[in-house]
């Protein structure tokens, strides 16, 4: 064996002062032999005499490799997943003793227990179930605490796209906030309630995947008297330690008066801010009558972009289509077609918006309904791997 003949002295050192296992004797010097197997290289090294008693190193940890691999085993028997990493937690007693014979021998390199016995413990699970090590980005993370041997496991995030419709009026979009939630910012726990659309969203997914929270980003937003119709509105979710990563997804799923379409999964999130455009039709009425020759000054006045105030910051929103159907003397409904992040009540009150529809028409107007006939995604298909 090349270099074993070097580092013969050494090994007769150390073994003459302290008393180590196969494992703890042969990993001093794999590395620099560049072999896999500690322990036959440690049972080469003592030549025909064999290990009796207690390693001074790690207390005969390595005994413990095969009730924690059947700890694994079990914890990790209901998740789906291809690829996995262990991480280890192991008492500061031996890694000092560890280190105080690698450093007085001056062993650099060489494995250090902790890395060795991961090592050790996934090279037995990866071959006892046909997955694989993936220190990077794996589907399934365990951490082991070896003194009271307890396992943990973590499973990577999986992204959820799909879009909804909504054809009847009074469902909020998202879920009440509750005791000790954070509100708007909050990951759904659990479906607290089915009287909004995340709500009845949640309990699909929940059901699906058998994640423990869900956290949603919406492509826009409705009000809880609007209908979404069309195509649907689209929406991320972030589904955190799921149990299962590919369940059979339906392509429409009925939910009442929510249906879900083409939910899917991503390798991420986009890499930038969704852009879409929506088809609104919007209920407007007037507390002075209004003539046809009064709605036409629409078309004029909204080909340029809509400024919106918001928290004393400035955008511009464009209108690319306006038609309008007048229904009585103070009633009539204009339909546009505008860029994602319009706020439909406020353009038709003009609070912080111009034009606004009242101050266009030089009346007192009130939205009284509005709904989203249709909402087209712009964005690029690029996604950021989370």
């Amino acid at each position: 064996m090349a270099g074993l003949q070097e580092i013969i002295p050494t090994a007769n050192k150390i073994i003459q002062n302290y008393s180590l296992c196969n494992y703890c004797f042969g990993r001093m010097f794999s590395k620099q032999l560049n072999l896999s197997s500690n322990k036959m290289l440690g049972k080469k090294l003592r030549k025909d005499s064999s290990f009796t008693g207690r390693c001074y190193i790690c207390r005969d940890l390595y005994c413990n490799l095969q009730p924690l691999l059947k700890l694994m085993l079990e914890h990790s028997s209901k998740y789906n997943f291809e690829t996995f990493m262990v991480g280890t937690q192991i008492k500061p007693s031996i890694v000092d003793r560890d280190d105080l014979v690698r450093s007085k021998f001056k062993l650099r390199g060489a494995y250090s227990i902790k890395t060795d016995f991961t090592r050790e413990l996934s090279k037995r699970f990866s071959k006892k179930t046909k997955k694989t090590p993936d220190p990077l980005d794996p589907d399934l993370t365990f951490t082991i605490n070896i003194k009271d041997e307890i396992c943990q496991i973590r499973t990577k995030p999986v992204i959820v796209q799909g879009s909804y419709t909504k054809t009847k009026r009074g469902l909020p979009q998202k879920q009440r906030s509750y005791e000790n939630c954070s509100g708007r910012e909050r990951p759904t726990r659990g479906p607290h309630d089915t009287e909004s659309i995340e709500g009845m969203i949640s309990r699909v997914l929940f059901s699906k995947f058998g994640c423990t929270t869900i956290k949603f980003t919406w492509v826009g937003g409705e009000d809880r008297s609007s209908l979404v119709l069309g195509t649907g509105r689209p929406f991320f979710a972030k589904l955190q330690n799921p149990i299962k990563r590919h369940p059979k997804m339906e392509r429409k799923t009925r939910l009442g008066a929510i249906i879900l379409h083409d939910c899917k999964i991503l390798d991420g999130f986009p890499r930038v801010p969704i852009k879409f455009f929506s088809t609104i039709r919007i209920r407007i009425s007037t507390t002075t009558q209004l003539d046809s020759a009064a709605l036409q000054k629409l078309k004029p006045a909204l080909r340029h972009p809509v400024i919106v105030y918001e928290d004393g910051k400035r955008s511009e929103k464009s209108i690319l289509r306006v038609r309008y159907k007048k229904i009585s003397s103070n009633n009539f409904v204009l339909t546009v077609d505008a860029e994602g992040g319009l706020p439909v009540k406020r353009f038709v009150h003009g609070d912080d918006v111009s034009p606004g529809i009242s101050q266009i028409l030089d009346a007192e107007c009130r939205c009284v309904w509005f709904d989203f006939m249709q909402i087209r995604q712009l964005t690029s298909k690029s996604y950021d791997v989370t």
